[in-house]
């Protein structure tokens, strides 16, 4: 009896595990009901959900490490100041953006947007960044960014709302060609998309956008051969539970970026990390002292006063301007171009004492918590949310930026435009002083004419940072703890960016 008890309770508890462990019908732990059982209510869950690697990044395992300045504040910036943090596991690509990239982005924007040509121009990267005064650099301005042998250059003349686009454009487009490979939906006729002249119909129905499929009841893209079923056998649409489509591509947070440049990782068999590096790499150094590359630039970047590349049949960077994104070496995580080639551009909006004052986790700089903008509904007496078209020409609803008061000016805020500088809420007039006489300290400010005379900070909501050092600079800005600003809507010859992903579940 015994024997015959204990055999009975192995196989109970055998039954349990098999079912715990990714069996056909899981058993709810705090109910007893099936899983996936439609004779039970039919709650469908995945239960061997594993998030799989974006086509182009690479698995950043998250950690802590001390964010900031790791050289002398050559600049007096002050604007780094160390802090350890920790990021939670990211993906990020392994190389920046690439023409090819971008014109792959162009393509489909004529293809499929071309009733919306504000919309392609606005798609399109600004080729005039290359020109400059007592430089020739027309050549770059008419082929840098169309001729095939800049293809696999990173590219640049895009602003942050650009870079932004494309990372929404990169989720759609890639969820919708999983969906499409699930046999879910169907693909667009592009044939037909070409001479469709029904602006609403492409805006509307053939732009494929996730978010507003997962979250418009209205939105039913045309069905594949494979339609989602719930457990009855009725039509559904999939949602995240599926762990189907991915996560959105966006641009890396600041602490992303710096953490996956640095390539941090902990010692073998420890909790704790060697010394900090100045760049990418190990050491102090911008040569590979590796026997078979020694004496080889690590970068991309200008050496001295005006050396862009080294002397004629011993070139170094082997760069005048930028460099295929896959140059050089990559660091311990994988990246390629970490320091040096282009500037990227992060998420974050710029303060000088960001470092001081963000969160220790996932630490961010750009949060705005605002309710959708409601407009009042004169026929129906009720407040309804204000449709906007966004620049993919996709239904979206945002919130106009506000005039901020004056009162704003006149306090020392540092968590805003003033940055704690006192002479941000002071007249033009008490600028001028003995050392500044012709008041020269204006240009770092704008004049603000609703604020009766006083003078604004350039440091706005609209100023977002960049780092990494590019072709242009000199050694100091390939540190990655160095942090720039740059309005959100211009762009240079010398700022790209690559796409970043949240992990979600298991850090490892």
């Amino acid at each position: 009896m015994k024997v015959h008890f204990f055999a009975k309770s192995a196989l109970l508890v055998g039954l349990i595990a098999l079912a715990s462990c990714g069996g056909k019908k899981e058993v709810s732990n705090v109910t007893g009901w099936a899983y996936n059982d439609k004779t039970q209510g039919g709650f469908e869950v995945n239960t061997e959900y594993e998030q799989q690697t974006p086509p182009g990044m690479v698995f950043i395992q998250g950690g802590t490490f001390t964010m900031g300045r790791t050289q002398e504040d050559i600049p007096g910036d002050w604007n780094n100041i160390p802090r350890r943090v920790t990021v939670s596991s990211f993906y990020m690509d392994q190389y920046e953006i690439s023409n090819l990239n971008w014109n792959e982005y162009l393509h489909w924007m004529r293809l499929v947007m071309h009733n919306y040509p504000e919309v392609i121009a606005k798609a399109t990267p600004d080729s005039l960044v290359w020109r400059t005064e007592l430089a020739y650099n027309e050549p770059y301005v008419e082929y840098y960014f169309t001729h095939v042998a800049y293809n696999d250059y990173p590219v640049v003349g895009v602003s942050w709302e650009q870079a932004n686009d494309y990372c929404q454009w990169r989720t759609d487009r890639t969820n919708e060609l999983i969906m499409a490979k699930a046999g879910i939906i169907t693909l667009p006729d592009f044939e037909g998309v070409k001479d469709n002249e029904d602006a609403d119909e492409i805006r509307n129905n053939i732009v494929f956008n996730t978010r507003k499929y997962m979250m418009s009841s209205e939105y039913n893209p045309e069905e594949g051969k494979r339609p989602k079923l719930d457990l009855y056998g009725e039509n559904r649409k999939v949602t995240m539970s599926d762990g189907l489509m991915f996560p959105d591509f966006r641009l890396p947070t600041e602490a992303e970026w710096e953490y996956a440049a640095y390539g941090v990782e902990a010692k073998e068999g420890e909790e704790n990390s060697g010394e900090k590096q100045m760049f990418p790499w190990p050491g102090h150094q911008m040569r590979n002292p590796e026997k078979k590359y020694r004496g080889q630039m690590m970068a991309n970047y200008v050496r001295g006063r005006g050396d862009m590349m080294g002397m004629g049949g011993k070139l170094n960077d082997k760069a005048t301007i930028t460099n295929r994104v896959d140059a050089y070496w990559p660091n311990s995580f994988g990246l390629y171009n970490m320091a040096g080639n282009v500037n990227e551009w992060v998420m974050d909006v710029y303060r000088q004492l960001s470092p001081e004052q963000v969160e220790e986790y996932n630490s961010f700089r750009g949060n705005e918590y605002k309710a959708p903008l409601l407009n009042e509904n004169t026929q129906e007496g009720k407040k309804v949310l204000v449709p906007v078209i966004d620049s993919l020409g996709r239904v979206a609803y945002v919130i106009p930026a506000e005039r901020d008061s004056v009162a704003k000016y006149a306090k020392f805020d540092v968590r805003n435009y003033g940055d704690g500088d006192a002479r941000s809420s002071m007249n033009k007039e008490a600028w001028k002083t003995p050392m500044d006489p012709d008041n020269a300290a204006k240009l770092m400010y704008d004049p603000d004419e609703q604020a009766e005379g006083l003078l604004s900070s350039k440091i706005t909501n609209r100023s977002r940072v960049y780092k990494g050092g590019s072709w242009k600079d000199r050694v100091f800005w390939l540190n990655p703890s160095q942090r720039r600003y740059l309005d959100q809507g211009k762009s240079t010859s010398d700022i790209g960016f690559r796409c970043a992903m949240t992990r979600l579940g298991d850090q490892e």
